[in-house]
């Protein structure tokens, strides 16, 4: 009888591990959101509390108008009626002062045509002499800095399709440019920004607080991972055929990285010799599973209080409200993530599997053990002066309009316009968090 029942009980587990595969979506699990089924709408991912505020603009909060420039480009002064409005016929009305003004902000893009000339001459001794262009003006007819920084601003940036680039400069701008050519200047630029990416990846080496992580590409028909290092004010990308050790040996920043290195949990980082703080997000929507599927435990929905309250102290160590964690709070997310035998132990962690103890269920018991981990596992709400982030966002959200272009374009065609495109975008993205030009800083630069 008992030889029956042991395969009804693994057929009853492998039911209930196939319910819960089914169950997951992006508000319990690492699925984005754009695999959700369409007609299940899952319940909200935000763990935050109702403020019980109205939306939109709050009592007493000021707000921002634009101001008159002193120097407008152009002015248009109305003059007064031919006659007086008052009904008694006057026509001598004349004109004592400014009453009032206001102003309208156009935009206006058209290209400018620069033509330099060189001359000739004989000097006084016979022989002929000619004048030389400037450094730079090597061609007939060819695009200047502007236009080159504008291709690029156009291109890599808001993510367009070189077709319709070409599109937008040839109708507004009057610029007969083809997808050829912006791409040869994309080429161009991305070779000049050599350079200041090197410093901006020698910068990440020596930041005291990083975060890593990649997503999936199509090179050339085979699956790419472009990888990121970043912080709140740099940005560096690193395409690579693979996933794992190779590539990130191959980023070469890693290996001489010794900050605190956010990432999601995964052994190629760990393989590092840095301190590691794993996404507690990640952890969240785990935890936020096993409550669904486990109701009657409750140990689950304590440890989501425990960490909602870990990320409003890490936020309020971002806002330099605290220097540290209380020592106090520190010592509870500490104890909270230590082993105990007084109640089940979440499987949310890596950590080898934990025996049942003598009379339990045969399955084992999911262990709340960090084991090694578990400074990692709480670093962010630690008794430390370093400010560590509560989840991995200033890495993903560096990928997420990568990600987004691969929709727009689908694939890159070749190695070298995926290394380009790293390249262009740790520059731009380092230069938008740090509120630079971008504009005006890749006509310096082309």
């Amino acid at each position: 009888m008992r030889g029956k029942l042991r395969p009804l009980s693994k057929m009853h587990e492998r039911i209930q591990e196939l319910e819960a595969r089914l169950a997951k979506d992006s508000h319990n699990s690492s699925r984005p959101p754009s695999s959700d089924f369409p007609f299940k709408k899952p319940p909200p991912r935000s763990q935050r509390q109702p403020s019980g505020r109205k939306p939109g603009g709050q009592p007493g909060r000021c707000g921002v108008i634009r101001s008159l420039v002193d120097d407008p480009d152009q002015y248009v002064i109305i003059p007064l009626p031919g006659t007086c409005a008052g009904g008694r016929g006057g026509t001598g009305i004349a004109t004592t002062g400014l009453a009032e003004r206001r102003q309208v902000v156009e935009v206006v893009i058209q290209r400018e045509v620069i033509e330099y000339r060189i001359v000739s001459g004989t000097c006084a001794c016979g022989r002929a002499q000619r004048s030389t262009f400037p450094a730079g003006i090597e061609a007939p007819v060819q695009y200047g800095p502007g236009g080159s920084a504008f291709a690029v601003y156009m291109t890599p940036y808001p993510l367009r399709p070189y077709q319709r680039t070409a599109e937008v400069l040839n109708e507004r701008a009057g610029l007969a440019i083809s997808p050829g050519t912006l791409q040869r200047t994309v080429r161009v630029v991305a070779a000049r920004l050599e350079a200041p990416v090197t410093a901006i990846r020698d910068a990440l080496v020596a930041a005291p607080v990083a975060h890593a992580d990649e997503t999936s590409r199509r090179v050339n028909g085979n699956l790419y991972r472009l990888h990121v290092l970043s912080t709140n004010r740099l940005t560096a990308c690193f395409p690579h055929p693979k996933r794992g050790a190779e590539a990130l040996d191959a980023f070469g920043l890693l290996s001489q990285f010794v900050g605190i290195l956010g990432h999601h949990h995964r052994s190629a980082y760990e393989r590092y010799q840095c301190l590691h703080a794993f996404c507690k997000v990640h952890y969240l929507r785990q935890l936020i599973a096993i409550a669904e599927r486990s109701p009657s435990r409750p140990w689950a929905t304590d440890m989501i209080t425990l960490l909602g309250q870990a990320n409003a102290l890490s936020a309020r160590s971002r806002t330099r409200t605290l220097r540290r964690c209380p020592p106090a709070t520190a010592s509870t997310c500490g104890t909270a993530t230590t082993p105990s035998s007084a109640q089940p132990k979440p499987a949310i962690l890596p950590v080898p599997a934990v025996p049942a103890p003598a009379g339990a269920s045969h399955n084992p018991r999911p262990a709340t053990s960090c084991g090694g981990y578990a400074s990692a596992a709480t670093r962010s709400c630690a008794s430390s002066p370093t400010c560590v982030p509560f989840d991995n966002n200033h890495a993903e959200r560096d990928l997420r309009m990568p990600k987004l272009e691969q929709k727009v374009s689908g694939c890159f065609r070749s190695d070298t316009r995926a290394g380009d495109f790293a390249i262009i975008r740790s520059y731009l993205s380092t230069l938008r968090k740090q509120s630079d030009d971008m504009f005006n800083s890749l006509v310096l630069t082309t």
